[in-house]
């Protein structure tokens, strides 16, 4: 991911909270943390939440949602939410609770407080935790309504396809390891565009553990040259309707749908 200091950018979506008649308070709160899916979630797992009272699992569906529920006291069901963008991941945090109309000003002003403080501190550590972990990226070379797929040449996907890129080197912003890339696989320059969208590697990367790395993709443009087979079998331009019919490797294969839509 992008080698800068930890940050979070963190808001309260409403200016104030929010209750039905049942009494039950709502606050939402959003971070930008500069981390794939997958060290996002198992930071915020490893941290826990900042509740007096430990709350126990109702779902998990590891890197996307989790919700934990509990007391005593009033009743708290925290939600989080983790959603991969072109800047990092977006955790959306939403913290319910029973109280009743005496408890709703007093309550809400420790949970606020108790919320931004947790924030900084997961988002600094999933920032640094991040620096650790080796990513993938990918670029959907676009020309008109037809997009580059490349043919693997050796390995354990010999002659499957997929999208070029390859690994991020310590240090280095996600975007310009997508030119590189480009540059020595292909042997042209581009333009990254548009967020595409990303995927858990399943594999072992830079040594990490299955299940930590993820490829994050995005759209691209040919600034120069012409697209040459340099380290691939073959290079193919395709339409939409003809991705399907591919052999793709597993980990390109999620992103269709959202490459179609690139190609209209």
């Amino acid at each position: 991911m992008t080698p800068i200091v930890p940050c979070v950018r963190r808001g309260l979506v409403a200016g104030s909270p929010r209750w039905e008649a049942a009494g039950v308070v709502h606050l939402r709160f959003s971070t930008l943390v500069q981390a794939p899916t997958t060290v996002a979630f198992d930071v915020a797992r490893a941290l826990g939440r900042p509740w007096r009272a430990p709350l126990q699992e109702v779902e998990s569906r590891r890197p996307h949602r989790d919700v934990y529920a509990g007391g005593p006291g009033p009743r708290v069901v925290h939600t989080r939410e983790f959603t991969a963008t072109g800047a990092g991941t977006r955790v959306e945090e939403l913290v319910d609770w029973d109280a009743g109309p005496l408890d709703q000003v007093v309550l809400r002003r420790r949970v606020v407080r108790a919320m931004r403080a947790h924030l900084d501190g997961y988002a600094a550590a999933a920032a640094t935790r991040a620096l650790d972990v080796v990513q993938v990226v990918g670029a959907a070379v676009v020309r008109g309504d037809r997009v580059l797929v490349a043919q693997r040449r050796g390995g354990a996907f010999d002659g499957r396809w997929e999208f070029p890129g390859g690994k991020v080197e310590r240090g280095e912003h996600d975007l310009d390891a997508l030119v590189r890339e480009c540059q020595e696989e292909l042997g042209v320059r581009v333009e990254p565009g548009a967020f595409v969208g990303e995927v858990v590697l399943d594999a072992r990367i830079g040594g990490g553990p299955p299940g930590t790395s993820t490829m994050r993709v995005w759209a691209a443009g040919l600034v120069s040259g012409e697209p040459a087979a340099r380290e691939h079998a073959d290079l193919r331009w395709v339409g939409a309707g003809e991705l399907a019919a591919l052999d793709w490797i597993p980990a390109d294969r999620p992103l269709l749908p959202a490459v179609r839509a690139l190609l209209g």
